[in-house]
This record gives structure tokens, sequence and C-alpha cells, in this order.
């Protein structure tokens, strides 16, 4: 794959996009989400010099416990729930990733994704391996007391099997599941273990009163704009693509307005991006001008849909919001958003994946020949992993962060201002005092260790691919990175020299 400049034009990206996938196979065509994974690694490998047997022993899934048990409906009638937990590498303990609640939930999808958390967590340097739990419902066919029932019931069928616990494996939210799911699994487990004292941390993504950190929330949306803004600031990088530095005046397109896509979306505008096109599951809209983004979520709040927003134009289906021109697309939404089938029609400069694997490996190596830069979601969405590890480090130390040090900072910063004051002749009001003196709370603290988790992350991810060559993209060099720090944690501890 080559990284060139400047974008050709609709026809010839659609023979680019052939060619790729003549070179792939068109066996390719018919992968699952866990073999499109292993592909990857697959292709990354090879710019590695890893002894083969290390690599198997990398790229394969640890374990999996597939459990199917009964719940009791409303109705007094049984319905047998089918459920997943997968533990793809214990290279770190413990396991980590998301729990997800959705009908397209298998076990072919939790290996993939607890693959991709294991990878994720090694570049952003978290000391996790990586996990992935799903149930197969729609939770919108089920009321609050039968998901806190189905729940309790999942947790404790992950306790009997070891799949749980502040050192082995620790759950999270995800598709269909939140903070409330995550307080009745901490609340089961506390019942099971009797006297764990680190029991909050079995879990995170927990409301802040019930031991979870402040800004958990928007936490990967915050490292979607932390990892765009970071890519945006090379100046060469920029000028390759047509590009200023900077994310302020670029044009932005998202897909998707839950909660990452919602988040991306705030932060990116406050940055002085401008939103031209936004896009939800009953269409899109747009506006070379610019949508107000807490505009259109009152429209929406209030008519039920984004659709008719006032001064926008409606583009329907929603996926062709993804061919919107933009400088920068963001899919927040589903998997294989971007396929062989509309790679070719997309008009963006910079596609930033959001989502977990928005775009197929075909489209993605298609949109790298056409010179578009790939901030791949391996890396891109991994926001949400790194505050989830300091709440778990949170719950470990028993202590809020800040806590310890925040009167201190203020103390010292007064102090320092009014030596100021005395060899300056200056004066600061009290309302000047209380803003300049003001020591970190915990939000600051977390959103301080995110930035700088995101950008140092991005930088080391831009070396290697510079390192490996100019047939190398972002995607390709973020897999060889994390498969470098994966292998280093097995020679570290002498399981293989």
């Amino acid at each position: 794959m080559t990284f060139g400049e400047g974008h050709d034009d609709d026809e010839d990206s659609e023979v680019t996009v052939a060619a790729v996938e003549t070179e792939a196979g068109q066996a390719a065509q018919h992968l699952t989400f866990f073999d499109q994974v292993n592909a990857a690694f697959d292709q990354a490998a090879k710019h590695t010099d890893h002894d083969p047997t290390l690599l198997e022993q990398v790229k394969w899934v640890n374990s999996v416990y597939r459990m199917s048990f009964p719940l009791r409906r409303d109705d007094g009638t049984i319905e047998v729930i089918h459920a997943w937990r997968a533990e793809h590498s214990h290279h770190r303990l413990p396991t980590k990733g998301g729990i997800r609640y959705a009908l397209n939930v298998n076990e072919d999808e939790v290996m993939a994704l607890a693959a991709l958390m294991t990878y994720k967590c090694a570049l952003v340097d978290v000391p996790f391996g990586g996990a992935k739990g799903g149930v197969c419902i729609d939770r919108r066919n089920y009321s609050k007391g039968e998901l806190e029932r189905l729940t309790r019931r999942y947790t404790a069928e992950l306790q009997r099997k070891s799949f749980i616990g502040p050192g082995k494996d620790v759950p999270a939210p995800d598709y269909g599941t939140s903070e409330q799911e995550m307080a009745w699994i901490a609340d089961t487990y506390a019942q099971i273990e009797h006297g764990e004292v680190n029991v909050a941390a079995c879990v995170t993504g927990k409301p802040v009163e019930h031991g979870g950190i402040q800004g958990r929330t928007e936490a990967t949306g915050l490292g979607v704009f932390f990892g765009i803004r970071e890519a945006c600031s090379f100046e060469d990088d920029m000028a390759k693509l047509g590009l200023e530095p900077g994310v302020a005046g670029k044009r932005v397109v998202i897909q998707g307005l839950g909660n990452v896509g919602y988040h991306a979306a705030r932060y990116l505008q406050d940055a002085g991006a401008k939103l031209v096109g936004l896009a939800e599951y009953e269409g899109a809209i747009a506006s070379p001008d610019g949508l107000d983004l807490d505009d259109v979520m009152e429209h929406r709040r209030r008519t039920g849909s984004i659709l008719d927003f006032p001064g926008a134009s409606n583009v329907e289906p929603s996926l062709r919001a993804l061919e919107l021109d933009c400088d920068i697309l963001v899919p927040a939404a589903l998997e294989n958003q971007i396929t062989s089938e509309n790679v070719g029609r997309i008009s963006c400069r910079i596609l930033a994946e959001a989502a977990n694997g928005p775009t197929t490996s075909a489209a993605s190596a298609a949109a790298a020949k056409r010179g578009i830069l790939v901030i791949p979601d391996v890396y891109l969405n991994a926001g949400g992993v790194t505050v989830s590890y300091f709440e778990w480090l949170k719950n470990l130390s028993h202590v809020r962060f800040g806590r310890m040090q925040k009167r201190f900072e203020e103390s010292v910063r007064r102090d320092l201002l009014n030596a100021m004051s005395s060899a300056t002749g200056a004066s600061f009001s009290q309302a000047e005092l209380r803003i300049l003196a003001r020591g970190a709370d915990e939000i600051d603290l977390v959103n301080s260790g995110l930035e700088e988790t995101m950008a140092t992350a991005y930088h080391h991810i831009r070396r290697y691919r510079k390192k490996l060559g100019p047939d190398v993209d972002l995607r390709a060099a973020a897999m060889v990175l994390a498969i470098d720090k994966v292998a280093a944690s097995y020679s570290t501890a002498g399981i293989f020299p």
C-alpha cells in the first residue's frame, strides 16, 4: 500500500479498489470479523522478526466462555439467553474489554473485538490483555427488571468460571450497555466475593457515586478528538493532503451521534472545526455553511429525528453522508460502513475511525492508495479503555484523583502569586486568584492523562510508519507496534527468549 499525494477521481478510485481486492483474493470478501483481524495481524507480522511460535501465541484467543442460562420474563415465561466472554491475551492481567447487548453478538465477534482490545491496550501503554463480552439480545425488548436479572445472572456465570475479578478480567460498558449495567455487575460480584477489598475494581464505567470516575462518559469521543488534533498538527503530513495544520476550519462529517460521535463532534466544533454533515440511523443532514451540534440535538429531541433541520438539506439513506465532500470523515457508528462498494465515492482527506472496524481491509487499502490519511480505530478509539484504566487505578488505590494534591497546589500557587504581587506591585482580585491558583480536580487530571496518552501513542505510531517505509500506512504501523509491545511482554517474562 502506498501513501500518495492528492486524490483520484471516482472512476480511477474504482479501478484502485478492484486492484486491491484482486491482490487480496476473492475469498477476502467472505472473511469473518476475526479472520479480518488476523489477516491484518499476518500482514503486519511480515514486518517483524519475531519467532513464528511467539507470533502464534500473540495472535490466537486464549480462552472463550460460551454460556446459556434461563431468564424469567415479567410475564412468567422462560427464555434461554446466549452469551459469551472471550479473553484474547494473558500477557498482561487483568484482561479488559466491554460487554455489549445486541442481537448480532456471536462468538466470532467477541473474539475479534477481544483481539483488537489487546492491540489497542498495547498501543496506548495500558497494562491489560484484551477481552470482550456479549449477550445476544435486543435490549429494547426487555424491561429494566429483566435487564437487571439478566445482567446479574451473566455476572454470576462469569464469576463461576473466573472470568471476572479485579486482577483477572475487568468488563466495561459497550454497545447496548451503560453505567447502570456496570453498577449491577459490581453489586453482584460484591455479594459473591465477601471480604474482597478491591471489589469496586471488578468493572469500570460505573456511576461516579459507585466508584466510577469523572470523564469516563465522554472519554472515547474526547480521545478521538485528541487523536485527530495530533494527526493534524504535523505540517508536512497536512501539506501532502493539501491542508493547513490544525483542526480549526476543517470541514467535518460525523456518522453516528451516540456517545462517541456526539462528544467527538462537540470537541471538534469547540476547536473551530465546521460540522458540514451529521448522520444517524434515520438519515443525515448536510450544510456547507456548518451545523451547530446543540441546535441539531435539540431539533432531534423535539421531532425525534435530525432530518428537516432548518437550513440543512436531508441526505437519505444515511450512508450517503459518508460520500459528502469534507476534510475529515469520522465514522462513529457500526462496523463495515466503508466497503469496496462505496470507498471510491468518499471525498475526504482524513478518515478518522472512531468506531470499531468501520472500514473493511480492502477499502482501507484503497483509501490509502488514494492518498487519504486513515487514522485506525485500534488507536483512535482507545480513549475509553484509557480512562477505564484510570478508574481501575482509582478503585485499587481507594482514593479520588486530586484529593491528595489539590489543596497543596492551590496553596503553593497562592504563595507564588502573592510573591509576584509584592515584587511587581501588581494586584489580583479574589476572583482572579481563585482562577489562577485553582488546583487540579479529578476531571482535570483524567483529561490531562488522556491527552498525554493519545498524543504519545500517535507519535510512536507515526515514527514506526516512517521507519517501516512508504508502503506501510498508519494501520499497518499501529499493528506492527502493538505486536512488538505484546511480544516484548512474553520475552521479558522469559516465556520466549
